[in-house]
């Protein structure tokens, strides 16, 4: 069986619609940076009166970039690609290992 195929509906709205009307209020960039990095709590008020709480977190294994990297890394290709030409740099000797381990800690980064 042949499925029919169904455009999708196209809306095309020139104007913000009047329920987003944001006349005479300032936004604050980065106001909730340092939360959003900690993890957040989203309060859902539901339509019957009841709250459904939910907890975010970044994912296990995401990174978030500052803004001044971001300018040169706009997507995950592109820091993927970065990354893999440092990671090439990278000496593979034991000893040279522990080297960089060492500098790493005087410079203040973790391991």
């Amino acid at each position: 069986m042949k499925k029919a195929k169904t455009e999708p509906h196209k809306i095309i709205q020139t104007e913000m619609l009047p329920e987003y009307d944001f006349t005479g209020k300032k936004g604050v960039r980065g106001k909730y940076y340092r939360a959003y990095r900690q993890g957040h709590t989203v309060k859902i008020h539901k339509a019957d009166g009841t709250v459904s709480t939910r907890y975010f977190t970044l994912e296990d294994g995401a990174v978030m970039l500052e803004a001044d990297v971001r300018r040169y890394f706009p997507n995950s290709a592109a820091v993927n690609t970065a990354l893999r030409s440092l990671i090439a740099l990278i000496p593979k000797s034991p000893s040279a290992k522990s080297r960089l381990n060492r500098t790493d800690r005087s410079m203040g980064w973790d391991e």
